[in-house]
């Protein structure tokens, strides 16, 4: 690669996250002046930006950290002159996570500036802001705030989307941190890691996956065209039959579908689009006191999103973002029963009920993304539970009634999960409730009021593995 040429991929990647954890700002790195004749106006990033973008969320940056390899994308004193302190910590990043001395530098540097600059913040880059920048700032969210893994991993991405998307980065961040939590597959590539054809770069790369360059990953990628991985033979609900349930594998209705859920969420990689709540751990339980949240059990049951597009059209999609069509489950209009729903997307579990000795599959609703093509998801949680009564479970209730609707022709029953007042979260685990739940129950749910259906990182699951008290 040219000593003078601008990094691979780097042109449309975002400049900047948001501030993470009050204490770190994610960057890619900035490129000086020599490089405008490669740059047009609108794609670049030299030192002075971050000084004025820094004015204008009137906050100081005290100190940057730069994780590349090379010295030659910008002037140094270009910060230093904003009173910035700069720290050069050179991780190899291609193909290597950042080592155990790597992190611990990181780690001591940090420290010793936040324990004399606390309100200060502490901007961080590598050559794209995501990989490197994400595992150090993480590894030091975990062992000097106390943070889970799991936490840490989720609100770097919520800063700085999609977060970190390398796969050996994940594991090597959970083998040291996650006290045996497997590591989660990793999030699709960036839409900008397709802009330019293949290069490598001495310093970066996200050069596109392939299953044989990233072992587990569920998504494959050629050049730039993105595919999703299509699992032949998926099961729907192990261990048990349910009629009606026929799994979708032909093109272009499978694409089709699976575009159609990934919308609806605002999700623009390819994969399962469905929020995903943060284990709960030491440091985000104080949530549970800084805002209003409402619980709920946690079922062991399989996750399904539901897409409702017309008779006929019922889609349960799985995490593996596998597609079945049901057939036989009727979801009519309450301002006119004769219209069936369509447009609709919610979120739930199927979990496996044992009634009077007999098996039954069921379908639990506990969250709405889009009512009728309408951004029901962006409401409150409150409004959204009351959506799922009213418009879903309510006018299919009506037609039972009347016989329009045979529940004993439907594949599984559907029913709304009930969300409960955080103080009866003792009350879930316990007494009469504990044991007229008719399947297994391993935790408790809890989901923010005031939160939006995407916003899964304030989002929490308690499993009983856990130790610590949540009264």
């Amino acid at each position: 690669m040219s000593f003078n040429k601008i990094p691979p991929r780097w042109l449309s990647c975002p400049r900047r996250g948001q501030p993470v954890a009050g204490k770190f700002l994610p960057l890619k790195t900035m490129l000086g002046p020599k490089y405008d004749d490669q740059v047009a106006e609108e794609y670049r990033f030299h030192p002075s930006m971050l000084s004025n973008y820094l004015k204008s969320l009137k906050v100081k940056m005290g100190l940057l950290i730069d994780l590349t390899n090379t010295t030659r994308f910008y002037d140094r004193s270009d910060i230093e002159k904003d009173g910035i302190t700069y720290i050069k910590l050179q991780c190899k990043g291609h193909g290597e996570c950042p080592t155990a001395d790597n992190t611990e530098t990181f780690i001591r540097i940090c420290e010793h500036f936040s324990n004399k600059n606390p309100t200060e913040l502490i901007g961080v880059h590598c050559t794209h802001g995501f990989n490197r920048t994400g595992f150090l700032i993480c590894a030091f969210l975990v062992e000097k705030l106390d943070w889970s893994i799991e936490a840490a991993v989720a609100i770097f991405a919520q800063a700085r989307p999609p977060g970190i998307y390398k796969g050996d980065y994940l594991k090597e961040l959970f083998r040291r941190y996650g006290d045996g939590v497997e590591a989660p597959t990793p999030p699709p590539l960036p839409e900008w890691c397709f802009d330019e054809d293949e290069e490598e770069d001495e310093d970066d790369n996200c050069k596109p996956r392939t299953p044989e360059s990233e072992a587990g990953s569920s998504t494959s990628f050629s050049g730039k065209r993105r595919k999703e991985h299509l699992k032949l033979g998926a099961v729907f609900l192990e261990g048990i039959s349910v009629k009606h349930v026929t799994q979708v594998t032909t093109q272009p209705k499978l694409g089709e579908i699976q575009r159609k859920c990934q919308q609806f969420c605002g999700w623009k990689g390819t994969g399962f689009p469905g929020a995903q709540p943060v284990s709960m751990d030491e440091q985000n339980i104080k949530l549970l006191e800084q805002k209003p949240y409402k619980v709920s059990w946690k079922a062991d049951g399989t996750r399904y999103m539901m897409l409702i597009d017309g008779k006929n059209e019922v889609y349960m999609i799985d995490r593996d973002n596998s597609v079945f069509q049901v057939s036989n489950l009727e979801f009519p209009f309450r301002k006119d029963p004769r219209v069936h729903l369509e447009n609709t997307l919610m979120d739930g579990e199927m979990i496996i009920d044992k009634v009077n000795g007999q098996v039954v599959p069921r379908y639990l609703i506990y969250d709405i993304i889009k009512f009728s093509a309408q951004p029901v998801g962006e409401c409150d949680f409150n409004i959204r539970l009351a959506c799922i009564e009213k418009e879903i479970i309510f006018p299919r209730h009506e037609k039972m009634k009347t016989g329009q609707i045979d529940k004993a022709q439907e594949p599984f029953s559907v029913r709304n999960k009930p969300f409960f007042d955080i103080h009866v979260s003792k009350k879930l685990l316990e007494g009469n409730f504990a044991r007229e739940v008719s399947h297994e129950v391993d935790g408790l749910i809890f989901q923010p009021v005031g939160a939006s259906s995407a916003e899964c990182w304030t989002a929490l699951c308690w499993k009983f593995r856990h130790s610590f008290c949540t009264n």
